[in-house]
């Protein structure tokens, strides 16, 4: 009996969530991806080869963004292909309850969360990075804008971490940096001395910056000001055109990395949230199942799949418009970074319980 129900139950939401992600994939590739395609082509006269290998590496990014609102439409359209059928019904009259229903439609959205966020720690960091060098070294011949924002770099030595550098914007084409951040480590991997700067020029050998601030930090991890100065010489060994080229940008990292980096020194609010965000977003899987099932069930064969793919855009525009408050009010320093990138998935994962708790009393 429950090897029939739960059989009956995937088979009804198997198909939209296939449907969910050609359709949903089909709508960022040509909005998006397409387009930019094309204007490459005809514009710049790239060849199709690298166009296409572009196309590729930004793929898997698409996918993983994608498959939330599948699940979101395959368990609203499921559950409401199950109401129209009278399915439901009949569970409902057999004394099976609606939690017992949900059962196998979250725990496959956990699983399906879980390759959404195993696929965002590997394949999609390694896609955007290679994406992101394609686009800047081999199709613009790095003539578009040399600006960065947000870039680190770590120095290693003998496999230990001897330095990192944090660098709130560069600029390559005039050699110039911005909110650079500069945390030196001792051989048993303790931080021991930090710098802070406002900005600084490349002149050649070296790197001037100016504005800034030295600190001391003791075994107890005590901060003391040693020094203000308003110019002074940085070695990086590397000029503005290598330390583009060697950077990544937090958005490219994959959480793990994200997190290293954090605890490597670069402890800002913004990247706090961005860790969150990576971390919480892939588990929308499992929100948005409970939502679209608990919203399916309670329509039961008053929408069709039409008006059921509309509901999915409206619920799905709704989680990041909440998404995008809650990350700028977090990076601002208004809400604490956890709330700003868990708080879309709290938020909807109560309307999911209303939903659903809302079906046994139809």
């Amino acid at each position: 009996m429950r090897s029939l129900l739960n059989k009956l139950i995937l088979k009804s939401c198997a198909g939209p969530f296939v449907f969910g992600i050609m359709i949903f994939v089909l709508i960022f590739v040509a909005g998006d991806l397409m387009f930019q395609a094309v204007k490459l082509i005809i514009e710049q006269g790239v060849a199709l080869g690298v166009v296409t290998r572009l196309f590729f590496y930004r793929l898997p990014e698409v996918i993983v963004m994608t498959i939330p609102m599948s699940t979101l439409l395959s368990a609203l359209l499921g559950m409401s292909s199950l109401g129209s059928g009278s399915e439901l019904v009949a569970l409902k009259s057999l004394g099976i309850p609606f939690t017992r229903i949900l059962r196998p439609v979250i725990l496959t959205s956990v699983l399906i969360s879980l390759t959404g966020f195993l696929l965002n720690e590997t394949v999609v960091p390694f896609g955007a990075e290679a994406a992101d060098k394609l686009m800047k070294f081999e199709i613009m011949k790095n003539q578009a804008s040399a600006v960065q924002e947000k870039v680190f770099l770590r120095d290693e030595k003998d496999g230990k971490l001897k330095r990192v550098v944090y660098i709130n914007e560069l600029d390559a084409d005039k050699g110039t940096l911005s909110g650079i951040m500069l945390h030196e480590f001792n051989d048993e991997g303790r931080l021991v001395s930090t710098l802070n700067a406002l900005r600084g020029k490349w002149e050649a050998p070296q790197w001037k910056i100016e504005d800034g601030r030295m600190y001391d930090v003791d075994a107890d991890g005590e901060v003391r000001l040693l020094a203000r100065f308003e110019s002074q010489r940085l070695s990086l060994g590397m000029s503005p055109a290598q330390l583009q080229r060697s950077t990544r940008r937090p958005a490219d990292m994959s959480a793990h990395e994200l997190y290293e980096y954090i605890k490597d020194g670069a402890d800002l609010p913004e990247l706090w949230v961005l860790f969150h965000l990576k971390t919480a977003v892939p588990w929308a899987c499992v929100i948005m199942a409970l939502l679209g099932a608990g919203f399916g069930a309670t329509r039961r064969g008053r929408s069709g799949g039409g008006v059921g793919f509309g509901i999915s855009v409206v619920i799905v525009f709704a989680y990041y418009v909440v998404m995008s408050l809650c990350r700028a009010l977090g990076e601002a320093g208004n809400i604490p970074p956890f709330v700003a990138g868990w708080g879309p998935n709290i938020v909807f994962f109560v309307l999911g319980i209303y939903f659903a708790r809302r079906v046994d009393r139809v």
